[in-house]
């Protein structure tokens, strides 16, 4: 087939020249031009919206959130969405080269021309990134900079329940789920423009009028001597103190992607995404999730069975996966996964099963889904030791552990993963050593009870440690974090520990790199003050920063020094119970009163009932609904 990218393709036009696109890696990620990706007529729509993943066309593509959003915004008839995503290094360097400004893929318009500039925030190591997107954009990377002729950017995802370190960079943040005040924003926006209003008084209607909507620059901070935080408040009457996060109640009739994008060259999650539920009962005290996403709401299994069926014929993918926090707590999994068996097996589909217990049940359902030749199985204790795991409030006992891998090991699986923490707060050598001997008691206990006749081959244990990053609106909000010396000492002791064991040979050690986790500390409990130290790093050319080969911690460590800003100030320093925190202006469901005693029940060690069992009044039943009403009554709080 003799034909430029551009024939093949027949788009209208695209924004980089085939010369370009010859010399990068993955031309792929920059035509658009994808099964199911949405075109409409720039001149029948009133607001165009540039919804953007700071981070590689890959990962992005593999994010159900934008999906969800993408697909919304663009069943209004006069609003049109496009995707965004962060050039790869090579192309930044042509961009910037030749002055190209960054594009949406489905126009392969300029993001400059469009009305709003949409960034989630999934993870704070792609802060740089932001700015790389608004560099390139033609976007002053200050909100204070930019004029008329700007797009609004706004802000969303799991960290901007702590805005304040990249608060200068936005106009807006939307808080919590975005399903239900897009439309009011945007016609709020409509109005203003057609009253001939610019963006300062669209911001102030926001702030006033919408909830969930903050306003940086509507907001002012005052410190104390020691660098707290002395008050919060706003600065325009009418603009609220305290900012509720958004909640969708009613998943069943929430609007959900049946035609998703299918990416062009395999994304990291290349796969049909089912959403079975949000929010998790389990209430781990490191996990931030389990408290932004409460109450636990499920989507009931005859609207599933539609997603399904929809999605896997819009699709032709060949695997489906179902999300949640914990999908083992799914009401309906076991009749979902019978529904999807006979539906997969037809299409000669895949079933992925993440976020599942190690117990019989889940087994089973594992059991029913997976090959013959079984694949690696996913625990994640956490902890090495059983003090350490009722500190974090896992739920899991050693028993419940060896249980769970003696039964996937009597059911044909011989290869088990292990996820734990170093660094959780109150850890000792005794429990850091509990890792190894953990593992090791997991590799006897294969050989202990399969035959060597029945063996599919040595058993394998992966044993993998992340380091401990607190962050907001958890337990541990309060508590310090490790140093980087202190985490590489704690992994060099893991180590040496899985050496010490009888089963070494058949354990694995892999930990995660210490100085990319101090600076992610950094930005999950930074203020303001931070927002200075992004901007200089992203000038000395710092971009990918979650990305291993590009992170660069010395220039990181220089832009701190530059801004006299204190990194242990906000990793290690210990924090007193009253302290105001710099997201504390924000009410994220669950209140700081319930995250106090929480804290309190870790210092002593005491394990807090899951919420099926037992309600622990963290305020998530104010929303009226999910888990806190399954119970006749609902719960009392």
């Amino acid at each position: 087939m003799n034909c430029t990218i551009k024939e093949c393709l027949k788009p209208s036009k695209l924004a980089l020249s085939d010369e370009i696109l010859m010399k990068i890696e993955k031309p792929a990620r920059y035509i658009g031009g994808e099964v199911n990706a949405v075109i409409k007529d720039r001149e029948k729509v009133e607001v165009r919206f540039a919804m953007c993943f700071p981070d590689v066309y890959e990962i992005g593509m593999s994010h159900l959130g934008i999906q969800i959003l993408y697909d919304m915004f663009n069943r209004y008839d006069d609003v049109w969405c496009e995707r965004v995503y962060s050039p790869w290094v090579d192309l930044d360097r042509i961009m910037r080269e030749k002055k190209i400004p960054l594009f949406a893929l489905e126009s392969q318009d300029p993001v400059k021309d469009f009305d709003f500039l949409g960034i989630t925030l999934q993870y704070e190591m792609c802060y740089t990134n932001v700015l790389q997107v608004l560099d390139l954009s033609g976007i002053p990377l200050l909100a204070k900079d930019r004029t008329e002729e700007d797009p609004i950017v706004i802000g969303g995802g799991p960290c901007s329940y702590n805005p304040e370190p990249i608060a200068d960079f936005f106009d807006l943040f939307y808080i919590g789920e975005g399903e239900t005040q897009y439309r009011r924003l945007l016609d709020v926006y409509k109005e203003t423009k057609a009253a001939g209003k610019g963006r300062a008084e669209f911001l102030l209607r926001a702030a006033r009028e919408i909830p969930g909507m903050y306003v940086p620059s509507l907001y002012e901070v005052s410190y104390k001597e020691d660098g707290t935080i002395e008050a919060f408040r706003p600065v325009k009457e009418g603009v609220p103190e305290r900012i509720t996060k958004e909640i969708v109640m009613d998943l069943d009739n929430a609007p959900y992607p049946t035609k998703p994008v299918v990416p062009y060259i395999k994304a990291t999650q290349d796969r049909v995404v089912l959403e079975i539920q949000r929010g998790c009962i389990r209430g781990c005290r490191f996990c931030q999730a389990g408290q932004l996403y409460r109450p636990v709401r499920e989507k009931s299994l005859e609207t599933l069975k539609n997603y399904a069926r929809q999605m896997l014929e819009s699709t032709g993918q060949e695997e489906i996966s179902l999300s949640s926090l914990s999908s083992s707590d799914y009401s309906h999994l076991e009749e979902l996964v019978d529904f999807l068996m006979d539906t997969c097996e037809q299409k000669k589909v895949n079933i992925s099963l993440p976020s599942l217990r190690i117990d019989a049940f889940s087994l089973d359902v594992m059991g029913k889904v997976q090959d013959v030749k079984k694949s690696s199985l996913t625990f994640a204790p956490e902890a090495g030791s059983q003090r350490l795991r009722d500190i974090i409030n896992k739920g899991l006992t050693e028993e419940d552990i060896l249980k769970g891998a003696g039964l996937a090991f009597e059911g044909g699986w011989s290869r088990v993963k292990l996820y734990f923490m170093l660094g959780l707060p109150f850890e000792t050598e005794d429990d850091v050593r509990g890792i190894a001997e953990l593992s090791n008691k997991i590799a006897a206990l294969y050989y202990d009870l399969i035959p060597k006749e029945k063996r599919s081959g040595p058993v394998q244990i992966v044993a993998s440690t992340s380091f401990f990053i607190p962050k907001p609106f958890t337990p541990f909000q309060w508590a310090p974090m490790c140093t980087k010396e202190q985490f590489l000492d704690k992994a060099a002791l893991t180590k040496r520990s899985v050496r010490e064991q009888l089963n070494q040979k058949r354990i694995k050690y892999n930990w995660h790199e210490a100085d990319v986790s101090v600076l992610e500390g950094v930005f999950a409990r930074g203020d303001r003050k931070v927002a200075d130290v992004i901007l200089k790093a992203y000038e000395k050319g710092c971009i990918y920063d979650a990305w291993g080969e590009y992170f660069r911690y010395e220039t990181w460590l220089d832009c701190f020094e530059e801004c006299n800003v204190s990194i242990d100030f906000y990793t290690t320093r210990q924090r007193s119970e009253d302290e105001i925190f710099p997201w504390d202006f924000l009410d994220c469901g669950v209140n700081k009163a319930f995250l106090l005693r929480e804290w309190e029940r870790a210092k002593a060690g005491v394990v807090t009932p899951n919420c099926r069992m037992q309600c622990q009044g963290c305020g998530a039943a104010r929303f009226g609904g999910g888990v806190c009403f399954e119970e006749k009554g609902g719960a009392n709080q």
